[in-house]
């Protein structure tokens, strides 16, 4: 069992939603895309997600749940899904990252990590 076998790349990119947030009330909307890619030799399933969501002042969320978007995309290597999603935080500034259980199609199930990505708000700078 090589670990080529089984790796998928994980990249996201996020963007502060002004129209949908509401900083009177602590709402800062952002919305966040990302890319998961077969890197591996072998094809392979989403089956679940599991988010860490940070705020700016220190609060900790987390999110599990089956699939993405309501999708269980399954990958063959060198294919690449993308998604759209979104995360209120109650700060202007926070992190997310996490991981995706993967299932191959040898039975296998593996950890695909997401790798930390921030979310900045209007204002928000970083130190």
């Amino acid at each position: 069992m090589a670990n080529s076998d089984y790796s998928i790349e994980v990249s996201a990119e996020a963007t502060f939603i002004a129209p949908r947030s509401n900083p009177a009330a602590s709402q800062y909307f952002f919305a966040y895309r990302i890319t998961i890619r077969n890197a591996g030799r072998l094809p392979a399933k989403l089956l679940s997600r599991h988010w860490v969501i940070t705020h700016g002042d220190g609060h900790v969320e987390e999110v599990q749940g089956d699939g993405v978007v309501g999708e269980q995309p399954h990958l063959r290597p060198g294919e690449a899904f993308e998604y759209t999603s979104a995360a209120v935080l109650r700060t202007p500034i926070g992190t997310m990252h996490g991981e995706y259980l993967m299932l191959a199609d040898d039975g296998h199930t593996f950890h695909a990590p997401i790798p930390v990505f921030r979310l900045l708000g209007p204002g928000a700078t970083l130190h």
